[in-house]
């Protein structure tokens, strides 16, 4: 896979900003939110398929490493590579870019955890997260 999956797109809004004029910390992680949701719908693990099975992604592990401000106006791309899938987890890579010229602004390390919702406990992911993971695994630009 020469590309990431594309799992967000958007711009920086005037209300995103801080008071010196950059999107706040709390608004790249909830656009690294979206993109993770994105993820898990292409993985099979869309919010309505977890809701009726009694299912659930929760975060375990968050890194964020920020390389470049982003300001109103600003259109941003997120692209994602799962880095693993163990028997219960996945931990993948969003990479935000500044758009249209695609230099990095952040990059977020996340584990998410597969639960089932009324016990609380992590359960096994469906094998066939799995198999739509695999080719989300060769994107080596993300590494």
């Amino acid at each position: 896979m020469d590309e990431a999956l594309l799992t967000y797109r958007g711009v920086v809004y005037p209300w995103q900003c801080d008071h010196m004029g950059h999107m706040n910390v709390m608004w790249y992680t909830g656009k690294f939110d979206e993109a993770s949701w994105a993820l898990f719908a292409h993985l099979g693990l869309a919010p309505a398929t977890l809701r009726e099975s009694g299912r659930g992604m929760v975060a375990a592990d968050q890194h964020t490493q920020y390389s470049s401000e982003l300001v109103a106006g600003d259109l941003v791309s997120i692209h994602t590579c799962v880095l693993a899938v163990g028997s219960k987890s996945i931990r993948f890579r969003h990479e935000m870019r500044r758009e249209p010229e695609g230099s990095v602004a952040a990059v977020s390390t996340l584990v998410g955890v597969h639960i089932d919702t009324r016990l609380r406990q992590s359960l096994p992911l469906p094998a066939r997260v799995r198999e739509l993971a695999e080719p989300l695994m060769d994107c080596e630009a993300l590494r």
